[in-house]
Protein backbone atom coordinates (compact mmCIF):
# COMPACT_ATOMS: atom_id res chain seq x y z
CA UNK A 1 0.00 0.00 0.00
CA UNK A 2 2.88 2.41 0.66
CA UNK A 3 3.75 2.33 -3.04
CA UNK A 4 0.18 3.02 -4.20
CA UNK A 5 -0.21 6.19 -6.24
CA UNK A 6 -3.33 8.36 -6.44
CA UNK A 7 -3.31 7.91 -10.20
CA UNK A 8 -3.99 4.19 -9.70
CA UNK A 9 -7.32 4.87 -8.01
CA UNK A 10 -10.64 5.46 -9.69
CA UNK A 11 -12.76 8.56 -9.25
CA UNK A 12 -16.47 9.18 -8.80
CA UNK A 13 -18.71 12.10 -7.91
CA UNK A 14 -20.28 10.19 -5.04
CA UNK A 15 -19.91 6.79 -3.36
CA UNK A 16 -22.55 5.46 -0.94
CA UNK A 17 -21.43 2.51 1.18
CA UNK A 18 -24.12 0.60 3.11
CA UNK A 19 -23.98 -2.62 5.12
CA UNK A 20 -24.39 -4.92 2.13
CA UNK A 21 -24.10 -2.62 -0.89
CA UNK A 22 -21.86 -0.01 -2.47
CA UNK A 23 -23.31 2.48 -4.96
CA UNK A 24 -21.00 4.50 -7.21
CA UNK A 25 -22.57 7.61 -8.76
CA UNK A 26 -21.08 9.20 -11.89
CA UNK A 27 -17.93 7.09 -12.01
CA UNK A 28 -15.12 8.33 -14.25
CA UNK A 29 -14.03 4.94 -15.55
CA UNK A 30 -12.83 4.54 -19.13
CA UNK A 31 -15.74 3.45 -21.35
CA UNK A 32 -13.65 1.17 -23.55
CA UNK A 33 -12.07 -0.55 -20.55
CA UNK A 34 -15.51 -1.17 -19.03
CA UNK A 35 -16.83 -2.58 -22.31
CA UNK A 36 -13.81 -4.86 -22.53
CA UNK A 37 -14.42 -6.16 -19.01
CA UNK A 38 -18.12 -6.73 -19.81
CA UNK A 39 -17.22 -8.79 -22.89
CA UNK A 40 -14.71 -10.78 -20.83
CA UNK A 41 -17.36 -11.63 -18.22
CA UNK A 42 -19.82 -12.67 -20.95
CA UNK A 43 -17.20 -15.07 -22.32
CA UNK A 44 -16.59 -16.51 -18.86
CA UNK A 45 -20.35 -17.05 -18.41
CA UNK A 46 -20.50 -19.03 -21.66
CA UNK A 47 -17.49 -21.17 -20.78
CA UNK A 48 -18.16 -21.98 -17.11
CA UNK A 49 -19.71 -25.30 -16.06
CA UNK A 50 -20.48 -24.18 -12.51
CA UNK A 51 -23.97 -22.85 -11.78
CA UNK A 52 -22.58 -20.99 -8.76
CA UNK A 53 -19.86 -19.27 -10.81
CA UNK A 54 -22.36 -18.45 -13.56
CA UNK A 55 -24.71 -16.80 -11.06
CA UNK A 56 -21.92 -14.69 -9.56
CA UNK A 57 -20.65 -13.69 -12.99
CA UNK A 58 -24.15 -12.64 -14.03
CA UNK A 59 -24.42 -10.50 -10.89
CA UNK A 60 -21.09 -8.89 -11.71
CA UNK A 61 -22.21 -8.29 -15.30
CA UNK A 62 -25.43 -6.65 -14.12
CA UNK A 63 -23.52 -4.32 -11.82
CA UNK A 64 -21.15 -3.25 -14.59
CA UNK A 65 -23.90 -2.86 -17.18
CA UNK A 66 -26.34 -1.07 -14.88
CA UNK A 67 -26.55 2.64 -14.28
CA UNK A 68 -27.50 5.12 -11.59
CA UNK A 69 -30.26 7.70 -11.94
CA UNK A 70 -30.11 11.06 -10.21
CA UNK A 71 -33.50 12.49 -9.24
CA UNK A 72 -33.57 16.24 -8.62
CA UNK A 73 -36.43 17.52 -6.48
CA UNK A 74 -37.44 21.17 -6.36
CA UNK A 75 -40.33 23.16 -4.93
CA UNK A 76 -41.46 26.70 -4.24
CA UNK A 77 -41.22 26.40 -0.45
CA UNK A 78 -39.06 24.46 1.99
CA UNK A 79 -42.08 22.64 3.43
CA UNK A 80 -43.21 21.49 0.01
CA UNK A 81 -39.67 20.45 -0.89
CA UNK A 82 -39.33 18.30 2.25
CA UNK A 83 -42.67 16.64 1.51
CA UNK A 84 -41.59 15.85 -2.05
CA UNK A 85 -38.21 14.61 -0.85
CA UNK A 86 -39.91 12.18 1.55
CA UNK A 87 -42.10 10.93 -1.29
CA UNK A 88 -39.06 10.26 -3.46
CA UNK A 89 -37.31 8.46 -0.61
CA UNK A 90 -40.39 6.30 0.01
CA UNK A 91 -40.58 5.48 -3.70
CA UNK A 92 -36.89 4.56 -3.72
CA UNK A 93 -37.26 2.19 -0.77
CA UNK A 94 -40.37 0.65 -2.34
CA UNK A 95 -38.46 0.10 -5.59
CA UNK A 96 -35.62 -1.62 -3.76
CA UNK A 97 -38.10 -3.88 -1.99
CA UNK A 98 -39.80 -4.66 -5.31
CA UNK A 99 -36.48 -5.65 -6.85
CA UNK A 100 -35.88 -8.13 -4.02
CA UNK A 101 -39.23 -9.93 -3.87
CA UNK A 102 -41.31 -8.62 -6.76
CA UNK A 103 -44.65 -6.84 -6.75
CA UNK A 104 -48.31 -7.65 -6.05
CA UNK A 105 -51.52 -5.82 -6.97
CA UNK A 106 -51.97 -2.89 -4.59
CA UNK A 107 -55.00 -1.40 -2.92
CA UNK A 108 -55.25 -4.17 -0.32
CA UNK A 109 -56.21 -6.77 -2.95
CA UNK A 110 -53.25 -9.07 -2.25
CA UNK A 111 -54.20 -9.26 1.43
CA UNK A 112 -57.85 -9.84 0.54
CA UNK A 113 -56.80 -12.74 -1.71
CA UNK A 114 -54.83 -14.21 1.20
CA UNK A 115 -58.14 -14.91 2.93
CA UNK A 116 -58.47 -17.99 0.73
CA UNK A 117 -55.64 -19.62 2.69
CA UNK A 118 -57.82 -19.63 5.83
CA UNK A 119 -60.44 -22.34 5.45
CA UNK A 120 -62.72 -21.92 8.47
CA UNK A 121 -64.65 -25.12 7.74
CA UNK A 122 -61.44 -27.14 7.99
CA UNK A 123 -60.63 -25.83 11.49
CA UNK A 124 -62.18 -28.00 14.19
CA UNK A 125 -60.95 -26.21 17.31
CA UNK A 126 -63.31 -23.41 18.30
CA UNK A 127 -60.62 -21.04 19.57
CA UNK A 128 -58.55 -21.50 16.43
CA UNK A 129 -61.61 -20.89 14.28
CA UNK A 130 -62.27 -17.65 16.17
CA UNK A 131 -58.67 -16.56 15.66
CA UNK A 132 -58.84 -17.37 11.96
CA UNK A 133 -62.04 -15.34 11.65
CA UNK A 134 -60.29 -12.35 13.24
CA UNK A 135 -57.38 -12.67 10.81
CA UNK A 136 -59.75 -12.94 7.84
CA UNK A 137 -61.46 -9.73 8.93
CA UNK A 138 -58.10 -7.99 9.41
CA UNK A 139 -56.99 -8.98 5.89
CA UNK A 140 -59.86 -7.06 4.30
CA UNK A 141 -59.45 -4.00 6.53
CA UNK A 142 -56.89 -2.16 4.32
CA UNK A 143 -59.24 -2.30 1.31
CA UNK A 144 -62.18 -1.31 3.50
CA UNK A 145 -60.23 1.71 4.83
CA UNK A 146 -59.16 2.79 1.34
CA UNK A 147 -62.80 2.71 0.25
CA UNK A 148 -63.89 4.69 3.31
CA UNK A 149 -61.20 7.31 2.66
CA UNK A 150 -62.51 7.68 -0.90
CA UNK A 151 -66.04 8.31 0.40
CA UNK A 152 -67.29 4.84 -0.60
CA UNK A 153 -68.97 2.11 1.41
CA UNK A 154 -66.22 -0.28 2.51
CA UNK A 155 -68.39 -3.40 2.79
CA UNK A 156 -69.81 -2.90 -0.71
CA UNK A 157 -66.36 -2.41 -2.24
CA UNK A 158 -64.96 -5.50 -0.51
CA UNK A 159 -67.84 -7.54 -1.92
CA UNK A 160 -67.36 -6.07 -5.41
CA UNK A 161 -63.63 -6.85 -5.41
CA UNK A 162 -64.31 -10.43 -4.30
CA UNK A 163 -66.54 -10.85 -7.36
CA UNK A 164 -64.03 -9.20 -9.70
CA UNK A 165 -61.39 -10.98 -11.76
CA UNK A 166 -58.06 -11.92 -10.22
CA UNK A 167 -55.80 -8.87 -9.96
CA UNK A 168 -58.64 -6.36 -10.18
CA UNK A 169 -59.42 -3.93 -7.39
CA UNK A 170 -60.49 -0.43 -6.45
CA UNK A 171 -58.98 2.65 -8.07
CA UNK A 172 -59.72 5.12 -5.28
CA UNK A 173 -59.14 8.07 -7.61
CA UNK A 174 -62.28 7.36 -9.64
CA UNK A 175 -64.10 4.68 -7.62
CA UNK A 176 -63.88 2.09 -10.41
CA UNK A 177 -62.83 -1.57 -10.30
CA UNK A 178 -59.81 -1.86 -12.61
CA UNK A 179 -56.84 -4.08 -13.46
CA UNK A 180 -54.52 -2.79 -10.76
CA UNK A 181 -51.19 -3.75 -12.34
CA UNK A 182 -52.20 -2.20 -15.67
CA UNK A 183 -53.28 0.94 -13.81
CA UNK A 184 -49.93 1.13 -11.99
CA UNK A 185 -51.48 0.46 -8.57
CA UNK A 186 -48.95 -1.96 -7.10
CA UNK A 187 -47.19 -2.76 -3.84
CA UNK A 188 -43.82 -4.40 -3.19
CA UNK A 189 -44.43 -8.00 -2.11
CA UNK A 190 -41.89 -7.55 0.70
CA UNK A 191 -43.82 -4.62 2.17
CA UNK A 192 -47.14 -6.48 2.08
CA UNK A 193 -45.62 -9.62 3.59
CA UNK A 194 -43.75 -7.72 6.30
CA UNK A 195 -46.86 -5.74 7.27
CA UNK A 196 -48.82 -8.97 7.81
CA UNK A 197 -46.01 -10.68 9.70
CA UNK A 198 -45.38 -7.68 11.95
CA UNK A 199 -49.09 -7.31 12.70
CA UNK A 200 -49.29 -10.99 13.64
CA UNK A 201 -46.24 -10.63 15.88
CA UNK A 202 -47.70 -7.62 17.71
CA UNK A 203 -51.06 -9.38 18.13
CA UNK A 204 -49.30 -12.41 19.60
CA UNK A 205 -47.46 -10.22 22.10
CA UNK A 206 -50.69 -8.56 23.18
CA UNK A 207 -52.42 -11.92 23.65
CA UNK A 208 -49.62 -13.24 25.85
CA UNK A 209 -49.21 -10.06 27.90
CA UNK A 210 -50.49 -10.47 31.46
CA UNK A 211 -49.86 -6.91 32.61
CA UNK A 212 -49.11 -3.53 31.15
CA UNK A 213 -47.48 -0.41 32.57
CA UNK A 214 -49.17 2.84 31.61
CA UNK A 215 -49.72 6.32 32.95
CA UNK A 216 -53.09 6.97 34.59
CA UNK A 217 -54.68 9.93 32.79
CA UNK A 218 -55.25 12.92 35.03
CA UNK A 219 -58.84 13.86 35.72
CA UNK A 220 -59.74 17.32 34.54
CA UNK A 221 -61.07 19.62 37.27
CA UNK A 222 -64.67 20.76 37.16
CA UNK A 223 -65.05 23.96 35.21
CA UNK A 224 -66.49 27.12 36.75
CA UNK A 225 -70.23 27.75 36.37
CA UNK A 226 -71.39 30.17 33.75
CA UNK A 227 -73.58 33.24 34.11
CA UNK A 228 -73.22 36.57 35.83
CA UNK A 229 -72.04 36.76 39.47
CA UNK A 230 -74.57 37.38 42.25
CA UNK A 231 -75.16 41.13 42.52
CA UNK A 232 -77.92 41.05 45.17
CA UNK A 233 -75.78 43.10 47.62
CA UNK A 234 -75.31 45.94 45.19
CA UNK A 235 -77.52 49.02 45.37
Amino acid sequence: LENTQLSQLGRARRVVVAKDTTTIVDGNGETEAIKGRINQIKTEIENTDSDFDREKLQERLAKLSGGVAVVKVGAATETEMKEKKHRVEDALQATRAALEEGIVPGGGVALLAAQDALKLDAIEDGDERTGASIVRRALEEPLRQIADNAGLEGSVIVNDVRKAKKGEGLNAANGEIVDLVAAGIIDPAMVTRSALQNAASIAKNILTTEAIVAEIPEKEGAGGGGGMPDMSGMM
